[in-house]
């Protein structure tokens, strides 16, 4: 009786404790979680035994060190978490026992299929506006290199290593320069993933056209066909040009491909006055400075864009234009049949009196 005593007291004591350290999944994607059991195989009547375990890797503790729990949560692996495992347990009085070490190798997953989206979408932006161009990743894990480039010889622009499976690069004013094929890679060790090309297209709204006035004859009669030339430095094309005589509106002429676009009538008595152009591409119209055709008499300038309560004299605007243009007098039924015009600013302008001479008294 005694000696069976001994034995139910020996046998917990002496039988040797075994570990055993299990990983669930056993082969953890990285951004994944994992979990350790640590797992008792001891005799039944140990089963009243109140066991502390505690969790380690590579010689370090893991989690809160020693309490009761079999199990240890990694929320979210890492490549970093690759390596060597193992658990202990231990009892008051006894000795610690330490499991077996198993090898973890955390998985990666390559990123593929890079593309590159821009914002405003479809690459045309306007100049002066914000363009972002966004590299994106369907899958990849890990720490992610993007990097973006400039031009089909790949001018780097700017690299950034972040845990995203996208990243933003801006251009905050966007210049006619920044007009070109751009492309972006995204590299999380396996060696950069390419995007395919996007065309950037940097719309310029028109400048400030210019108006002139040109004559098919040197003599410049009545009869004669003049043109009225309108022309925008700059601006994305097509641009559509509007002419005006005393704000009322004689035609348009569209320029597909950029440049000036001319309107043409024949000259009569009735076509002195002031004479204006608009240019516009769909990004805003601007309007030209006012060309007038004279008769006698004065006239104050006034801007077809806006109106100036104190409008101060500014220089021409115009190349050669500082002289007004004299017309030759040709007399029919003792009426004038030509006339003089000049090119003026939208401050001022000074109507030219009629050129008469009249040798008979």
């Amino acid at each position: 009786m005694l000696l069976k005593l001994l034995l139910l007291i020996c046998v917990p004591l002496c039988k040797p404790t075994v570990l055993l350290l299990t990983a669930s999944p056993s082969w953890p994607i990285e951004g994944n979680s994992m979990t350790l059991t640590c797992k008792t195989q001891y005799p039944p009547e140990k089963l009243g035994v109140q066991l502390q375990f505690c969790f380690f890797k590579d010689g370090y503790i893991l989690g809160l060190s020693w309490n009761n729990s079999t199990e240890l949560q990694i929320t979210a692996v890492r490549r970093e978490d690759s390596g060597s495992y193992w658990c202990e347990a231990q009892t008051a009085g006894t000795k610690v026992i330490r499991s077996k070490s198993i090898q973890i190798h955390v998985q990666r997953i390559p990123v593929y299929n890079v593309s590159l989206e821009t914002q405003p979408p479809g690459g045309y932006v306007t100049e002066g506006e914000k363009l972002v161009l966004v590299c994106l990743v369907p899958e990849g894990t890990g720490d992610i290199t993007f990097l973006w480039y400039k031009g089909a010889l790949g001018l780097n622009l700017e690299s950034k290593t972040q845990r995203s499976l996208t990243a933003k690069f801006e251009i905050p004013m966007v210049r006619e320069s920044d007009a070109e094929k751009y492309y972006c890679a995204a590299d999380n060790g396996y060696g950069p993933s390419l995007s395919g090309l996007v065309s950037i297209t940097v719309r310029i709204p028109v400048s400030r056209p210019v108006l002139t006035l040109r004559a098919s004859g040197a003599q410049k009669v009545v009869g004669d066909i003049i043109e009225l030339h309108c022309e925008a430095w700059r601006g994305s094309p097509p641009i559509l040009y509007q002419f005006y005589h005393e704000n009322v509106t004689m035609g348009n002429s569209t320029a597909p491909f950029g440049g000036g676009a001319s309107f043409n009538f024949s000259l009569t008595a009735e076509h002195f006055g002031n004479y204006f152009c608009e240019a516009n591409n769909g990004l805003g119209t601007q309007c030209s400075e006012v060309v007038t055709l004279n008769i006698t008499g004065k006239n104050s300038a006034r801007d077809p864009c806006r109106s100036l309560s104190s409008p101060e004299p500014q220089g021409s605007p115009y190349v050669n234009s500082t002289a007004t243009e004299q017309l030759q007098p040709i007399y029919e039924n003792g009426e004038v049949s030509q006339m003089t015009w000049t090119k003026v600013d939208r401050v001022t302008w000074e109507r030219e009196n009629w050129v008469m001479s009249n040798s008979q008294t």
